[in-house]
């Protein structure tokens, strides 16, 4: 029997398997393939790692641990669907909505005051931010727009705000100070036992991180980001931002950088509030208001108060506001502000929608403003710089005659930055922070200061050489230029440039076009083919797999959902993502209010058609093959078509295209004639689908417009879900009864 391992994730990605895998299940139930949930949301996530103090019969399975070993068999075929990287807020709302449904598990403490809540508070951060992508990542990254996707945006092509050449929307970034200036780096030699520890002024030494294993070849980085540098820029940043009458932005990625980021947020929302902080110091000290969590946050606590001080402090936080520049919006008709909670300002969405709105964003009076957009951090930031002023001078792009960026990323083994949580630290006394082996030898130091922070990385050897082997074979399939983006002035990147230059000696690679550039220069070459309509494959580290895999889509097709996401296991498993997007926390709000889901399931269905075809190649099943090719050509109807979800209550929504799905999906393996067995069974599907599809539809639409109640929203009910999901018993009793 063969294997596909389904994740049950979050939000609306979570609400849309409830009703697309029972039609899954009926496709390959007779293909002798077993399709196997395993349950990786927040809430599940969180009790496996308190099962200690669950009763018996409330213990769940660690799925997650699970998946981090299954990875590394050869047999993995793993379908992941897109997961909260929780914020601290989350995970605390998780924890109430846990405990009201009698799960004894303990409050997150944000200020531990004994060994138990020292404990507890480990135990949560094993759930923070992205704890999930780490650990079932034991591969690098192959992220292109599949060619109906591309076909059908150059068909139908999105909205793009027009840009102007005096915009004044700008890149605000660090030029000292930061992580990518402080940077240190080598390649070890020889594998070690090594150690991070801090050293304060009167020479006591603190072990930050105990002994931990690197390997012959690995590269291994230490930098810092001053605080005294970084609380200088912003104060400036936002004096300019009132002066320049902009609109004030930050960009960061709180959910991925779950140490460093929501630090970074913490200054600027001191610093913009920094009045009220002074002024209410000791009351915000007795509430334990941690600026990290943002204004929504504060405001909650702030309510919290007697009446009289909670109006007297709100409304000193509205004069504060409404002092300083204009912040850029998440939610105007909610006064949700780019400063309210960490998780909602996650650069690699807000820049694209920024750029392909005319690089404006709203302020709190729905208006739209050119932008001083910060990015504290200068490592990457230029990527948005090259774009802007691209566009500048350029204007907007057209996506009828776009060309397509694909990606190769290096993330294997939790490689780079996003593998530093546990070695991120920021730091309590002025001193020297040293990376040490065993024996006692200083590979990195850095000196330190009180509240700076400091973060080590590491990629290792093999995946790096399975980065560069990936990126080859590609430009080999493709003929297109390969760019490997890497800056000869940065510390990291000098020594990946020397391996990826060794590395490259090992293939014939006459007939490829490969480049070696900066991350600046790189946007450039390929903005220029791209305007062109020529296609350009990027091969890069893993925070700019990230950004450009959201940057590039969304301009091209108008969102990175639709991005065909496989990670090439590198024991010879397959992991098939469902593209980027997030879980869109506004698509569970609009079903609850409306019972209407807008969130488009074409990630999901292009990850099972490419599971299904590593599947037949891999275990030699013809039909599983089969099936993933008729697939495909349902997923290029349903587009054709126009029956994908639309955003209107009434119209068809995520349940209806699932239909549609089945529908095209039956009809064409009833077409078929390689497999006569298949072509029998699903002609009677598809001609029930097809007789009834004016009933199916009018079951699944009848019902919007109305309040629905899911029992939850980090852990929904499972019958309420099921009946909200699955409202049309026609088609529950075809696919059922399959």
């Amino acid at each position: 029997m063969s294997k596909i391992i389904y994740t049950k994730t979050d939000e609306a990605p979570a609400l849309a398997t409830v009703s697309f895998l029972p039609i899954v299940k009926a496709f390959t139930k007779s293909s002798n393939i077993d399709i196997e949930i395993r349950d990786i949301s927040l809430s599940s996530r969180i009790l496996a790692n308190f099962s200690h103090k669950l009763n018996k019969d409330q213990i769940v399975e660690n799925d997650l641990k699970y998946l981090g070993n299954l990875v590394n068999q050869p047999s993995a075929n793993i379908i992941k669907l897109p997961n909260i990287s929780a914020s601290i807020p989350q995970i605390k709302n998780a924890i109430i909505e846990l405990q009201k449904l009698g799960y004894n598990i303990p409050g997150y403490p944000d200020d531990p005051q004994n060994d138990d809540d020292e404990e507890n508070k480990k135990i949560y951060d094993l759930v923070k931010g992205s704890a999930v992508n780490p650990v079932l990542r034991e591969g690098n990254s192959d992220r292109r727009v599949p060619s109906a996707i591309k076909n059908y945006a150059k068909a139908n092509p999105h909205s793009m705000g027009e840009w102007k050449e005096d915009s004044k929307t700008h890149i605000s970034t660090m030029n000292k100070g930061d992580f990518r200036n402080n940077e240190k780096s080598l390649t070890l030699n020889t594998e070690k036992q090594i150690y991070i520890s801090h050293t304060n002024l009167e020479g006591k030494e603190e072990i930050l991180k105990d002994d931990f294993q690197v390997q012959k070849g690995e590269v291994i980085d230490a930098s810092v980001l001053k605080k005294e540098a970084l609380v200088d820029f912003i104060q400036n940043e936002i004096i300019d931002a009132k002066n320049s009458g902009l609109l004030l932005s930050l960009h960061l990625k709180a959910t991925m950088m779950k140490v460093s980021d929501p630090i970074i947020f913490g200054h600027v929302v001191r610093i913009f509030l920094k009045d009220v902080f002074k002024k209410y110091s000791k009351i915000f000290n007795e509430l334990e208001v941690n600026p990290n969590d943002g204004v929504g946050t504060l405001l909650d606590k702030v309510s919290s108060l007697e009446p009289e001080m909670s109006d007297k402090i709100m409304e000193d936080i509205d004069i504060a506001i409404k002092k300083g520049p204009y912040l850029a919006m998440v939610n105007s008709d909610e006064n949700i502000s780019n400063l309210h909670v960490p998780s909602d300002i996650i650069i690699d969405a807000s820049m694209p929608a920024m750029i392909k709105n005319s690089g404006k964003m709203w302020n709190r009076n729905n208006e739209m403003m050119d932008t001083k957009a910060i990015i504290p951090d200068s490592s990457y930031s230029l990527v948005y710089k090259a774009t802007i002023d691209f566009c500048k001078k350029n204007g907007a792009f057209n996506p009828k005659f776009m060309g397509s960026v694909s990606n190769i990323g290096l993330m294997a083994k939790k490689a780079e930055e996003y593998g530093s949580h546990d070695k991120t630290f920021e730091i309590e006394q002025d001193g020297n922070v040293l990376i040490k082996d065993i024996n006692g030898e200083i590979l990195i130091e850095q000196k330190v200061k009180k509240g700076d922070i400091f973060r080590m990385c590491q990629v290792k050897d093999e995946p790096i050489k399975n980065w560069v082997k990936l990126a080859v074979e590609r430009g080999k399939h493709t003929k297109e230029p390969v760019i490997f983006w890497l800056d000869k002035e940065r510390s990291h990147d000098i020594e990946l440039i020397r391996k990826v230059e060794s590395y490259l000696k090992d293939y014939n690679t006459k007939d490829i076009e490969i480049k070696i550039l900066s991350p600046y220069e790189a946007t450039k070459f390929t903005l220029k083919r791209i305007s062109e309509g020529k296609n350009t494959i990027s091969v890069t580290g893993n925070v700019l797999r990230d950004y450009l895999t959201d940057l590039f889509p969304i301009l091209e097709v108008g969102t990175s959902a639709k991005m065909l996401s496989i990670v090439p296991l590198m024991n010879g498993g397959g992991l098939f993502e469902t593209g980027a997007g997030g879980s869109a926390p506004k698509h569970v709000q609009q079903i609850m209010k409306e019972n209407h889901l807008r969130w488009d399931s074409l990630g999901e269905f292009l990850a099972l058609e490419v599971s299904l075809d590593h599947l037949g190649k891999n275990n030699n099943n013809s039909k599983a093959s089969l099936l993933s090719s008729c697939l495909g050509v349902a997923i290029e109807k349903l587009l054709m078509t126009n029956k994908s979800p639309s955003r209107k209550v009434g119209e068809l929504d995520n349940r209806g295209s699932h239909f549609y799905l089945a529908l095209y999906w039956s009809e064409a393996l009833s077409n078929q004639t390689k497999n006569i067995e298949l072509k029998n069974e699903f002609s009677k599907m598809y001609d029930l689908l097809k007789n009834n599809e004016s009933k199916i539809v009018e079951e699944i639409n009848k019902h919007q417009g109305k309040s629905v109640n899911l029992g939850g929203y980090y852990a929904t009910d499972i019958e309420k879900t099921e009946k909200i999901m699955r409202p049309s018993s026609i088609l529950n009793n075809i696919i059922n009864t399959h």
